[in-house]
């Protein structure tokens, strides 16, 4: 597998020694190269030291498994009810005890999954390269149906309202009966002539569906058929190349309450009324992750490494934490008194809510933690690259 990023234009893929990100254009290509634009490359800046935590608090270790590696895609484990289910790239889906991380069942798809995984408690999807959407039986593992989609998924599935919404690199969205597998709709967009293949999925909340696209723009969805109710502009198009003219909107959008908020790759973090899309705020940030949410804050991982604490209502910037530049960080996950967030050499990081400042540090399997972590009722759960499940909380005060 080649680190290097890989440009896609309409027919043609070659590498690009002047972005390090992995780019990737007309999804319904097949892909030539995993998603790899974690890796740092040799040559570009290095990931800074982490600074020595004077008073940190020790971070519990609820419990460990390993699934298997996820060879440079981005996978994501779900929760549903009392369990928690992840899959590797080499077909391997598991449901394992959210309390205590024993093994419920392990089944082989015989696939290679890229993009894992969605659950409800009923059924677990997961989904490959080639389109191959696969659901399995939440009680035991076993397949109970298989569709296809037109190109390659890189996000997880999201079950809500008895549908299963697949995002494919093509820019489209399925949807299908979670119960029998059928096809209820689709929404489509034009695929732009070079994008950042990351991960970009599907959020839901109440009756609609939110999705962020290339070209910078935020779409919400009746569930009901797939129209569009509104559309909104995160981020315009700038510069004289068309690397530099890149705004994709970047991971799963945020809801909370009544906002949507969305990042864009060499954009704008933007937040929204969720009923009608009229715009809250906006401000300058790039991101390669997504956007967190709690009640009073919205959190983003710059592509530099920086966490940034911004006030929801406004918009304001409250804290900056510069200390992990170019450490490729995950989204965010808010935990009420700290943020946790990951970094590419499978450190956890805890942050103060207030200020950002570190308040504990955990070392995992040395992989990549790419996806966001994973919230659990006791604490929370990352995945990384080489396949390593650890569910960690907070030390108690």
């Amino acid at each position: 597998m080649r680190s290097e990023a890989r440009v896609c234009r309409r027919a043609i893929c070659g590498a690009c020694a002047l972005a390090a990100l992995a780019l990737g254009a007309c999804a319904s290509l097949p892909s030539a190269n995993p998603v790899d634009w974690f890796r740092a490359r040799p040559s570009g800046p290095q990931p800074a030291e982490l600074p020595p935590l004077a008073r940190a608090q020790p971070m519990r270790v609820l419990w460990t498994a390993s699934v298997g590696p996820s060879e440079g895609y981005i996978l994501a484990p779900a929760l549903a009810g009392d369990s928690v289910y992840a899959a590797a790239r080499d077909g391997t889906v598991v449901r394992l005890d959210a309390a205590s991380g024993a093994l419920r069942w392990r089944a082989a798809t015989g696939m290679r999954i890229s993009g894992a995984v969605g659950a409800d408690g009923e059924i677990v999807v997961v989904a490959s390269e080639s389109g191959e959407v696969l659901a399995l039986d939440a009680a035991d593992g076993k397949a109970r149906w298989r569709t296809r989609v037109s190109s390659e998924v890189l996000a997880p599935p999201r079950l809500a309202d008895g549908l299963v919404l697949v995002r494919s690199a093509d820019s489209r969205i399925f949807a299908f009966g979670a119960h029998d597998g059928r096809r209820r709709w689709v929404y489509q967009r034009s695929p732009a002539a070079l994008v950042v293949r990351s991960p970009a999925g599907v959020s839901v909340h109440e009756d609609s569906a939110y999705a962020g696209f290339p070209g910078g723009k935020l779409v919400a969805l009746s569930l009901a058929n797939g129209g569009a109710r509104w559309e909104a502009t995160v981020a315009l198009p700038r510069g004289a190349t068309e690397l530099e003219r890149i705004v994709d909107v970047v991971g799963e959008p945020a809801v909370f309450g009544r906002e949507v908020c969305a990042v864009a790759y060499q954009g704008r973090v933007a937040c929204y009324d969720a009923r009608n899309g009229i715009a809250r705020w906006a401000r300058e940030l790039s991101s390669l992750s997504g956007v967190a949410l709690d009640a009073r804050h919205a959190y983003v991982s710059d592509d530099k490494g920086t966490v940034h604490a911004l006030e929801r209502a406004s918009g304001r910037s409250l804290w900056r934490q510069e200390r992990l530049a170019h450490r490729q960080l995950s989204t965010p996950l808010a935990l009420g008194a700290a943020i946790a967030v990951g970094d590419l050499q499978g450190y956890v990081h805890l942050l103060a809510h207030d200020s950002g400042a570190f308040i504990a540090r955990h070392a995992t399997d040395g992989g990549a933690i790419r996806a966001a972590p994973l919230r659990l009722p006791a604490g929370f759960l990352v995945q990384t690259a080489a396949g390593g499940l650890y569910a960690l909380a907070p030390a108690a005060p």
